[in-house]
């Protein structure tokens, strides 16, 4: 998967701009703000539809600018593909493929695999549940339509079933049977995500504990564990038992909507205890293991962008890193760094084509 060329407009803080990639590495350099991470986000949202870092859709259109379009052409497979990503104010985002709009977003999911590295990274480790099951969704979506399918109609159902608790409660009334409804069809849904989200789990564990190895040279062990409210039972019979529960919070309580990783190094949650570059490690490894399983799930290596990756890493681990990409693993490469001489460095390390853009 290549990358071959980029054009934005009104994207963020860029007006009109070209790149020509190349195959292998990719550096956006220059000082604080003049947007390579935006060069970056710009890719990230050909692959996934949105912004890796803003969720406001409109807020990545330029001030004073009416829209964006973000047009890259890919190589898969010896196959041109053309994405086109593009929002107006005042209307829906649309998304094209060889000049054909999507009708489902979610269809796109997949066709273009990539991983991004970047110090927003560290909300896995420092937010709530909720970020670290997003990046577990975002790790089996992109190879498994049915898990994603099963996912959205979980995520509906469950809107549907908690509008209704609220009905309940502002209306002083309740009927159980209306609810069972809800509970039958999110314990279908909830039996299939749990189960894949722990077939998952069992592949990506021993390869994210390999690639941390690396990283670390070995001074350190690291783990993850899954919490989740389905190893206590099935969903029908912790709906049943948290009903009254619900009723006084006015939403669901239990489901995988509420399952979790534990991030752990040396049996000590590393939220507490790892020191920062522990933490940039560890996640570290945690992209480069999804990178991984969506290698080897796909049969396709996924592009992968680093977003100021060297920051609060000392050299050695710097080190441990380029060695890890200095091989025929690893396909296209996007790296952002503030210091211009610091990647030029790196990346002649790597003994691979490059090309440098000064932003």
């Amino acid at each position: 998967m290549i990358l071959n060329t980029l054009s934005l407009v009104n994207y963020k803080n860029f007006e009109s701009q070209d790149f020509e990639f190349d195959a292998k590495i990719n550096c956006f350099v220059g000082s604080n703000g003049v947007g390579k991470t935006n060069a970056l986000d710009a890719i990230y949202h050909l692959s996934f539809g949105k912004s890796y870092f803003n969720p406001v859709a409109t807020q990545n259109i330029k001030h004073d600018e009416d829209f964006f379009v973000v047009d890259g052409i890919f190589n898969k497979n010896e196959k041109a593909e053309k994405i086109v990503v593009s929002l107006k104010r005042g209307q829906k985002k649309m998304i094209k493929r060889n000049g054909k709009a999507y009708e489902k977003f979610s269809d796109h999911i997949g066709l273009i695999p990539l991983v991004i590295i970047s110090p927003a990274d560290r909300d896995l480790i420092i937010e709530g549940s909720d970020t670290r099951r997003k990046f577990i969704d975002s790790v089996i979506s992109q190879s498994d339509k049915g898990y994603l399918n099963h996912l959205i109609k979980y995520n509906k159902i469950l809107s549907q079933r908690n509008a209704l608790l609220k009905y309940f409660a502002l209306n002083n009334t309740f009927n159980a049977q209306t609810l069972e409804v809800y509970n039958e069809q999110l314990d279908t849904y909830a039996k299939e995500i749990f189960k894949t989200r722990q077939a998952f789990l069992e592949t990506f564990i021993p390869i994210f504990k390999s690639r941390y190895e690396a990283i670390s040279n070995q001074q350190e062990e690291v783990d993850l564990t899954y919490k989740s409210d389905l190893f206590d039972g099935d969903l029908l019979s912790l709906l049943a038992k948290n009903v009254n529960k619900d009723k006084a919070l006015h939403y669901t309580s239990v489901g995988i909507h509420k399952d979790d990783l534990n991030f752990q190094i040396e049996t000590y949650p590393i939220k507490k205890f790892g020191s920062q570059g522990q933490q940039k490690s560890f996640l570290i490894a945690l992209k480069l293991a999804q990178f991984d399983f969506m290698k080897q799930q796909s049969g396709v290596t996924p592009l992968l962008l680093l977003d100021d990756i060297f920051d609060k890493l000392d050299e050695n681990r710097v080190a441990q890193i380029i060695s890890l990409v200095d091989n025929e693993d690893f396909g296209q490469l996007f790296i952002s760094d503030t210091h211009a001489d610091r990647t030029e460095n790196v990346v002649k390390q790597i003994h691979q084509s490059y090309k440098i853009f000064k932003l």
